[in-house]
């Protein structure tokens, strides 16, 4: 079984969690929910490309060839980008169902 085949489930469960978020938000919300998520995986992306090419150049972290796609990015396998694209989709999907108050409260 390779690293991409282990992956699928866990993209398809986040894709089915940001849909739940986007579908519960107001048309006005929706573009500021699609552009955080954008910019969430950019920066997760390219972070993730960045460090990990360089655990891999330094030989903190292998990859057995048999396991993988055979696409890679530099050093790093492109699977490895399946686990920032996951979270880069969670997370503004329960960032706002965080606990706090939609309205702010105030004190007398």
């Amino acid at each position: 079984m390779t690293y991409l085949l282990i992956s699928v489930p866990f993209l398809l469960v986040a894709a089915a969690v940001w849909l739940i978020g986007y579908r519960r938000l107001v048309p006005l919300q929706r573009r500021r929910y699609r552009q955080v998520t954008g910019l969430v995986m950019l920066i997760l992306v390219v972070l993730t490309t960045i460090f990990d090419n360089l655990m891999i150049a330094s030989g903190l972290v292998g990859y057995h060839p048999a396991n993988n796609s055979g696409l890679t990015i530099g050093f790093m396998p492109i699977e490895d980008l399946t686990y920032s694209i996951a979270v880069a989709l969670v997370v503004p999907a329960l960032w706002p169902h965080t606990g706090r108050p939609a309205t702010p409260t105030r004190k007398l």
